[in-house]
């Protein structure tokens, strides 16, 4: 028990120190890759290469005066950011992020706690974070700060469901909703990406939309809301708005690797999933885990600085009429085609009943983009102006 509760210990320091800088790291990853896209230079002049800029920013956000306006619920407008900040903390705390870890008192699981029900865990507690934000708009006395936040509520209970919906097709395959029972399976017949690729798709739409990352950024629409809900806000307590964004970009690129991309895995090799546990196997399987969110990570900045924002009734088209039906639809087909391969062909999980999977998979994706490419999915997409 004292081993437990030391490792735990440890384990909680070192993923949450961790985060706070990667995502102080991300902030300045962000401005530099804008600045690449741009053809500029971005912010380079504090610390070598700008480095010490995320810390520079930091200092001034707890220098500044911290403001109230005057008809705002104080204590509702303290507790926002915090109640929007915890939660994004919390949901890495069940994503397996290497391979176990063996010390001379014995191995120690690399996930801060490997709970039995740790997808519904982090389906949970990433929902809590929007209170933040509803709390955040109405507590202002503001009205572009309340539109924001209602638009914010909107938005995650709209996308939410498509995102539950999908990650269902890999609970089916998985047969557990452990994450590192997830990841075992991915490692004996292939990551989910080939077989479960609709999935992934909706899961990744939906994750940027329950981020709140353009094109699906409206909750802060600043040609519209100004800043939306933290338009009142200074200082740290609008520097927390931040980190929890980021901190919750981070989860959702872990999940995506966790989920459709093998985890830990490290690909074309069972060395890190055979035999006996290693520093070496840790290490290696720390760094493939980094890589993999780190082309999230990546991913959603580029989006970010490419693709325009959607307008609110497009973005509201695209959650119930095409995400949800579509998740739905999705559900029932790759159901009936595992039931089939499994109990009428009497096949396991594998890389034949990966492949064959992808194939119908394959079949999905081309119907449902030669679907959407008519252009009249999303509602006024392409209505004449008069």
């Amino acid at each position: 028990m004292t081993f437990f509760l030391v490792s735990s210990a440890i384990k909680v320091f070192v993923v949450f120190n961790v985060i706070m800088v990667g995502v102080a790291l991300l902030t300045l990853a962000e401005r530099r890759i804008c600045a690449w896209m741009q053809d500029r230079l971005g912010p380079n002049r504090v610390g070598p290469q700008g480095l010490l800029q995320p810390a520079a920013d930091g200092l001034k956000n707890f220098l500044k005066e911290e403001t109230y306006p005057a008809q705002a619920d104080r204590t509702l407008f303290t507790l926002a950011p915090l109640i929007s900040f915890v939660p994004a903390l919390l949901t890495f705390a069940v994503i397996p992020f290497a391979a176990p870890l063996p010390t001379p008192w014995g191995v120690v699981p690399m996930v801060v706690a490997d709970l039995p029900v740790g997808f519904l865990y982090i389906l949970a507690i990433s929902s809590l974070g929007v209170y933040g934000i509803v709390l955040a708009g109405w507590s202002s006395n503001n009205k572009y700060s309340l539109l924001g936040g209602l638009r914010a509520s909107a938005q995650m209970i709209s996308y939410e469901i498509s995102m539950g919906m999908s990650t269902v097709a890999v609970l089916l395959l998985a047969g557990n909703v452990t994450l590192t029972r997830v990841i075992a399976q991915q490692q004996q017949g292939g990551w989910f990406i080939i077989s479960l690729t609709l999935a992934f798709l909706i899961f990744f739409i939906s994750a940027l939309a329950e981020t709140n990352r353009l094109p699906f950024d409206l909750p802060e629409a600043e040609g519209e809301l100004i800043a939306g809900y933290h338009t009142e806000y200074s200082a740290m307590k609008f520097s927390m708005f931040y980190i929890a964004e980021y901190s919750n970009m981070v989860t959702a690129s872990a999940l995506m690797a966790t989920l459709f991309f093998g985890g830990w895995d490290i690909p074309f090799t069972h060395w890190d999933d055979t035999g006996d546990p290693s520093v070496l196997k840790t290490l290696a399987t720390l760094a493939a885990f980094g890589a993999k969110t780190g082309f999230f990570l990546f991913t959603y900045i580029w989006i970010r600085w490419t693709l325009p924002r959607f307008r609110y009734d497009q973005l509201m088209a695209l959650g119930w009429k095409v995400l949800l039906p579509l998740a739905l639809g999705y559900l029932a087909v790759i159901a009936t085609a595992i039931w089939y391969l499994h109990a009428q062909l009497g096949w396991v999980y594998g890389i034949p009943f990966g492949l064959a999977l992808g194939a119908v998979n394959l079949v999905l994706v081309v119907a449902v983009v030669w679907w959407l490419d008519r252009g009249r999915i999303i509602s006024a997409s392409t209505a004449e102006v008069a």
